[in-house]
């Protein structure tokens, strides 16, 4: 997966909740140097795990999503001006 992703790069993310999620595409792009990524997919993920480790490392700045309450880092990038968050619906992102 070395040399996947850019700059500015949108990126959708596949899985419900924790499952069927992309971990390796999420790890190789958390382990990369790729910044100001948007994010499309489901959720959020975790604090832990799934893109909640992408947001750890502040790789995404925009992220559309329909469902993000299980990560607290997210809601506290979104509430510091942080993140950009657009919420979608799971009918629309599918």
């Amino acid at each position: 997966m070395a040399g996947i992703g850019k700059d500015c790069q949108i990126i959708a993310v596949g899985g419900f909740l924790l499952y069927g999620i992309s971990e390796v595409l999420i790890l190789a792009l958390r382990n990369s140097s790729v910044q100001n990524l948007t994010a499309i997919s489901n959720n959020a993920g975790v604090d832990s795990f799934a893109l909640g480790q992408m947001l750890s490392t502040r790789k995404i700045k925009q992220m559309l999503a329909s469902y993000v309450g299980e990560n607290k880092e997210c809601e506290r990038q979104c509430m510091a001006g942080e993140l950009e968050l657009e919420f979608t619906p799971q009918g629309t992102l599918a």
